[in-house]
């Protein structure tokens, strides 16, 4: 409303209208444009409510947008799955899977939370985000590095390498990043080490082709793979539970360097709590005979396992599931961008393990097989 005119002559000129008085006689006697005078008209019309009292224009449109807002709420609610009476840390979590889905004002209203507290956590979280994925592109171009020198380059060589081309770090963190990968350049007892895997990498095949397991997290099994697309090479690296089949963790990467399996490893033990006890057989390829890859088993107390030399049926697991992914998807598909070949490895590995039945397992799926070993447990 215009504030040149007071309530009391937005109120008398109404009621005046309505006892039959023309607007151009109200223009006159109370010096106001018949314009101005229509608009209040419209925002004091009475309207008739099923119960038969007045409620104005103005009334009806404050409740309609108040019952919207409170609609709103009830959605986010049950959308949350979670109540008033939660923690404030479960409520910012619940809140933070339904953000840019609702307004901010209905997610902290829905559940109580200040709005100042939902934006710190937010942007922490991005903030958080924001620096892992930087620290995994250096961990990265660090071990790209590494591998290009033949494990020869320590930090401050790696950095000089790095700052050439343009990624900026320093060698006090790459030093970090070495030591959090297990990464150590050649030293003084290289040919000592060299003696040491080349004996370890002929004596020990532990697992014998002996592919039935009586538990979960006792034997993994890996291996890494090679499939083109348009001209460029992608290298697919699995770990499987021998005991289900199941996939436990996998990464698909354009470098087929020892950061790609160790890292896939580095996702099979937290996705699997870091089991004890455990054998992994992998065949002799250097990414799994890197001194990198072979100090992150032994801080981890994992027994290797090595297939013999030309003899792929030593991993025979890993290489028929290799065979299922190219024939069952790979092969089918023309991908059209780089992005759609990740997305496509990533969804076979979801409907392997839970939807695609296996002979082996009593065609049970994976995911099932295992369900049903610790509900026998229980």
């Amino acid at each position: 409303m215009n504030s040149k005119y007071n309530s009391e002559t937005i109120k008398t000129v109404v009621q005046q209208y309505n006892e039959g008085t023309a607007v151009a006689l109200l223009c006159t006697e109370h010096g106001v444009p018949r314009s101005t005078i229509y608009s209040w008209l419209k925002q004091h019309r009475i309207l008739k409510s099923l119960t038969d009292s007045n409620v104005t224009y103005k009334d009806y449109h404050y409740l309609k947008r108040r019952m919207e807002k409170l609609e709103e709420r009830l959605k986010v609610i049950k959308a949350s799955e979670c109540s008033l009476s939660a923690p404030l840390q479960e409520k910012l979590k619940a809140l933070e899977k339904l953000y840019g889905q609702y307004s901010i004002h209905a997610l902290c209203e829905a559940l109580g939370v200040s709005r100042g507290t939902f934006y710190n956590h937010i942007f922490r979280r991005q903030k958080t985000t924001s620096h892992e994925i930087r620290r995994e592109e250096i961990r990265e171009q660090v071990n790209l590095v590494f591998d290009e020198s033949k494990q020869r380059f320590g930090p401050k060589k790696i950095h000089a390498i790095l700052a050439e081309r343009n990624v900026r770090t320093s060698p006090s963190y790459i030093a970090e990043l070495m030591r959090e990968m297990g990464l150590q350049s050649i030293g003084t007892y290289s040919k000592r080490d060299h003696k040491k895997k080349a004996g370890l990498t002929r004596r020990q095949n532990i697992l014998q082709r002996q592919f039935d397991v009586s538990e979960p997290n006792q034997v993994w099994v890996s291996d890494t793979t090679l499939f083109k697309v348009k001209n460029k090479y992608y290298y697919i690296c699995v770990i499987i539970d021998l005991f289900s089949r199941k996939i436990i963790a996998h990464r698909t990467s354009t470098n087929h360097t020892t950061y790609l399996v160790t890292s896939t490893l580095r996702q099979a033990l937290k996705a699997r709590n870091y089991p004890q006890q455990l054998t992994f057989h992998n065949d002799l390829g250097v990414q799994y005979t890197a001194k990198a890859f072979r100090n992150l088993l032994r801080m981890n107390k994992i027994v290797q396992s090595f297939s013999n030399s030309n003899m792929p049926h030593d991993n025979a697991v890993a290489e028929a599931f290799f065979s299922l992914l190219k024939k069952e998807e790979l092969y089918r598909t023309d991908f059209k961008s780089e992005r759609e070949f990740y997305k496509c490895v990533d969804d076979y590995m979801l409907f392997y393990n839970a939807e695609r039945p296996h002979s082996t397992l009593a065609y049970k799926t994976p995911d099932k097989y295992e369900a049903l070993f610790f509900s026998k447990k229980e």
